[in-house]
């Protein structure tokens, strides 16, 4: 299970902030203050660390410096109450892989977090192909093929298959959808998810009405499985 670390004083943030990564599937960590973030990240390696700048006992700058000083290179996303441009620059010189200013959005920071997490190899790398029943997908070449006969996905309907298949057997949310396959810069409601699951079930699936493949997991999301 992918890891992530949080160091981050502000409840506010902290709080839901654990909550939606937890729902997204991650092993969530924390620390309230710069000297037990360094301490966790170094004896305790994890997959990603989302760091505050604004921290009590050391800040954000510093602990990414000596983080890098001791070569750990676990990717870091820092957390930035400041708008200044100076503030990113810096963070990004210390060997920060990505950054986000105060206040921001959670559908935003998950895209990051996965962008981040791609670049890294923490993340599942995208699927090539998949087959399951007399359905066979070619996510590189846009072809689908069910019975023998053309089926025509739009490229929305490729994108979240092709997400669904990266992680099959694991519940992938809506707001990871939204934000993988249509932008974290799009606005479309977690709705639109549900419809084009509806209509890639009666392209794909033996029988729409009892899906197999396509599974709704209750209050978290949906479900690939072959």
């Amino acid at each position: 299970m992918t890891k992530i670390l949080i160091v981050e004083d502000e409840e506010s943030i902290l709080m839901p902030l654990e909550d939606n990564l937890r729902l997204e599937g991650y092993e969530v960590a924390s620390a309230a203050d710069g000297l037990a973030g360094l301490a966790m990240a170094v004896k305790d390696p994890c997959d990603l660390i989302i760091l505050d700048i604004m921290l009590p006992k050391m800040d954000g700058f510093e602990v990414c410096r000596r983080l890098r000083q001791d070569r750990v290179t676990t990717p870091i996303l820092m957390l930035t109450a400041k708008s200044q441009e100076i503030d990113k620059v810096l963070g990004l010189e210390l060997g920060a892989d990505d950054y986000m200013t105060k206040p921001f959005g959670q559908r935003e920071l998950l895209a990051r977090i996965h962008a981040v997490l791609r670049r890294s190899g923490g993340e599942p790398p995208a699927a090539e192909t998949v087959a399951f029943d007399d359905v066979r997908i070619d996510f590189k070449r846009k072809t689908a093929v069910k019975g023998g006969r053309e089926l025509a996905l739009t490229a929305k309907e490729f994108g979240l298959l092709q997400l669904l298949a990266a992680r099959a057997d694991e519940v992938v949310s809506r707001e990871t959808i939204l934000s993988e396959v249509w932008g974290y810069d799009k606005f479309p409601t977690t709705r639109t998810v549900d419809t084009f699951v509806h209509n890639l079930r009666k392209k794909i699936e033996k029988n729409p009405s009892e899906p197999v493949h396509l599974l709704t997991i209750p209050w978290m999301g949906y479900k690939f499985r072959k």
